[in-house]
């Protein structure tokens, strides 16, 4: 398809915003508009949150199970996800950043009594 032909008169302007707004996820335009998020889809998304709730859970395990006077491990940092900020971005280009959430982590104590 020629875009010149929308120019010419022989390409509706509505033929070519449907044909615009229907373009294939992974598309040039696509990828400009919104970045690295079109590599994402919904399973990418679940698959990250897996990999993550495992990572707690393993970390809740190894605290119940070691011992009061062990050194507590580190919480599990989650996937990186597209669009959200990170340390590690070295360009100057603005990125989406999401409020971030008090996390509380719980204690060995904690979760001992939430389990027990």
């Amino acid at each position: 398809m020629d875009l010149l032909d929308w120019h010419r008169g022989s390409l509706s302007t509505r033929r070519l915003s449907v044909l615009v707004k229907h373009m294939p996820r992974d598309s040039a335009v696509n990828r400009d508009l919104h970045g690295e998020a079109v590599e994402w889809d919904a399973s990418t998304h679940l698959l990250a949150a897996a990999v993550d709730h495992l990572a707690v859970a393993n970390w809740m395990t190894t605290t119940l199970n070691s011992g009061e006077d062990s050194e507590p491990l580190d919480y599990p940092e989650p996937v990186p996800r597209p669009g959200l900020a990170s340390s590690e971005l070295g360009d100057d280009e603005p990125t989406e950043v999401r409020p971030e959430k008090s996390h509380h982590h719980p204690s060995p104590a904690d979760l001992a009594l939430f389990f027990a």
